[in-house]
């Protein structure tokens, strides 16, 4: 990890820790955490190019078919069932968090394991688009007999903070061309943060439950890492034939996901636990980097699989 990854860690996890320790710092930005979202979000996007989709190949978007299939709801509800059976507390912060679109820096992370980018780029696109309907519906048709939130009201706040952002970029892109590289310029140390504010926002909400339940977040950060392991196995899988490029990026699509997102929603809507879990997966999200890298150089796993001579 570089100084951005470390300097990235002491913001969130302090930022969490003073909000625990002195939940008052905090307070003020509860109410605006959705906007500050949306904010990150459109700095994120700033450097996604969405017509990444439009020179893709019939089997590229059959692929991206499949994948977005298991991303957006085959793994989910998998995972939901087996936490229900393993940890029912944590049914639902897995669900969450298991099915929120791949995250908007996938692209980067795919560049630092020589993934190949393009399939990770298309699954932030398509997956980024899909989610404000795919994650409602799943919550509610498998947890739907737990919660009493309505179906319309998640779709909503997941619309807006997605397609906001969205078109703000393409405002911004159209209209303001010359503000994209000072943004672009700046997109780190603002996000950083945005990152310390609306971890201030979340965890002084639930300040008292954290500070009552130590435990709880080591919990999660075990949680975390066991989710992070099954992300990685399943897109490593999921087409035995793939080159090991492709298998990186499927493995990178389906574990670096937008868990910031997850922290602000689960927030409004859910209990502690879930945003808990959602800011813990900072850890996987980040170190899972190296082990990946020592499976790609060091294994013949991810090679693709050998077709039998049958002649």
């Amino acid at each position: 990890m570089g100084v951005r990854d470390l300097t990235l860690f002491a913001v969130i996890f302090g930022s969490a820790g003073l909000a625990v320790v002195a939940p008052v710092a905090g307070e003020a930005f509860q109410p605006l955490l959705l906007y500050f979202m949306m904010l990150l979000l459109f700095l994120s996007f700033l450097k996604i190019d969405f017509r990444a989709l439009l020179g893709a190949s019939p089997a590229a978007l059959l692929r991206l078919s499949y994948l977005t299939a298991i991303k957006l709801i085959v793994l989910p509800a998998i995972l939901y069932g087996a936490s229900l059976w393993i940890m029912p507390d944590y049914a639902i912060p897995v669900l969450l968090l298991s099915g929120v679109s791949t995250g908007v820096v996938a692209p980067f992370m795919a560049t630092l394991v020589e993934a190949d980018s393009a399939i990770v780029l298309r699954m932030v696109i398509v997956t980024s688009l899909l989610v404000p309907f795919s994650l409602p519906g799943m919550v509610k048709l498998l947890a739907g007999a737990e919660i009493t939130i309505p179906l319309d009201t998640m779709i909503r706040m997941l619309a807006l903070v997605i397609f906001v952002p969205l078109a703000g970029v393409a405002i911004v892109r159209r209209m303001c061309p010359g503000w994209l590289e000072t943004l672009t310029r700046l997109q780190y140390p603002i996000s950083l943060v945005i990152f310390g504010i609306i971890n201030l926002g979340v965890f002084s909400k639930y300040s008292g439950f954290i500070f009552q339940n130590p435990l709880q977040l080591a919990v999660a950060v075990a949680v975390a890492y066991v989710l992070s392991v099954a992300y990685y196995f399943t897109g490593f899988v999921a087409a035995p034939d793939a080159s090991r490029s492709e298998k990186l990026a499927m493995g990178v699509s389906m574990a670096i996901m937008n868990n910031v997102l997850i922290i602000v929603f689960a927030s409004e809507f859910f209990g502690p636990l879930s945003p808990t879990l959602a800011a813990m997966y900072m850890f996987p999200f980040f170190t899972m980097i190296v082990p990946v890298k020592l499976i790609r150089d060091h294994t013949g796993w991810l090679e693709p699989r050998k077709k039998h001579d049958l002649s």
